[in-house]
């Protein structure tokens, strides 16, 4: 966890009779408040961050929550938010594949960037529940070498398992966008960066959220 996360209150959800006063009122609540830090805290109304670059400890984080959270409550949708360059291949496509797996619907929420692997994570949300932010950026290219961790070649992946996921992660983005293969194939050859409302027309996320003010002008 960050250096320097508030810690936040958090209600027995159960909690005792009301008292008599506000002021015993106050008194109650904070005798009675747990203090946890604010991710657990957002953790518990399900809602996930990854805000980082993309390594095997901050997927097994979100894997293990996404999990832990589906058993307490099935019914209870989870929301993902994104700020993320992208990072490893393997653990991105862990987190992908638990979004998948999980009872729950999961909502992506693109906020800053979801680029390289983040970017497949984000496609990988809910369909029509994946959204950004207006001013948030997305870019898909494909897998490069550096995006396999340095034990690739101690676990001996050949040529061709290389090239089969990233054949993998071409497919992902084929059958989320309904694009053609060859559409596709030539959009991750480079670094292809989108707007919110390009992501959209592009088939990566499905809304963008409107503030109120611009909503009611």
């Amino acid at each position: 966890m960050p250096v320097g996360v508030p810690k936040v209150p958090f209600l027995n959800p159960n909690p005792e009779p009301e008292p008599d006063s506000a002021v015993e009122e106050i008194d109650s609540m904070e005798e009675k408040a747990t203090w946890v830090d604010l991710y657990n805290r957002l953790y518990r109304q399900r809602l996930l961050f990854l805000g980082q670059d993309l390594e095997e400890e901050i997927a097994n984080t979100i894997v293990g929550l996404m999990i832990y959270l589906s058993i307490e409550d099935p019914y209870w949708d989870q929301t993902l938010y994104i700020n993320s360059i992208g990072g490893l291949v393997f653990p991105g496509l862990a987190v992908y594949d638990t979004i998948n797996f999980v009872p729950p619907d999961v909502k992506t929420v693109c906020l800053g960037i979801a680029a390289s692997m983040a970017s497949v994570i984000l496609i990988g949300g809910t369909v029509k529940e994946r959204c950004a932010f207006p001013n948030a950026r997305v870019m898909i290219h494909q897998p490069r070498m550096v995006d396999f961790d340095d034990r690739s070649s101690e676990l001996g992946f050949e040529g061709d398992t290389l090239l089969h996921l990233r054949e993998c992660v071409a497919q992902i983005y084929v059958q989320r966008t309904n694009k053609p293969h060859w559409v596709i194939a030539v959009d991750l050859e480079r670094d292809t960066f989108m707007s919110a409302e390009e992501a959209i027309n592009y088939g990566i996320i499905d809304g963008v959220y409107i503030c109120e003010d611009e909503d009611e002008e």
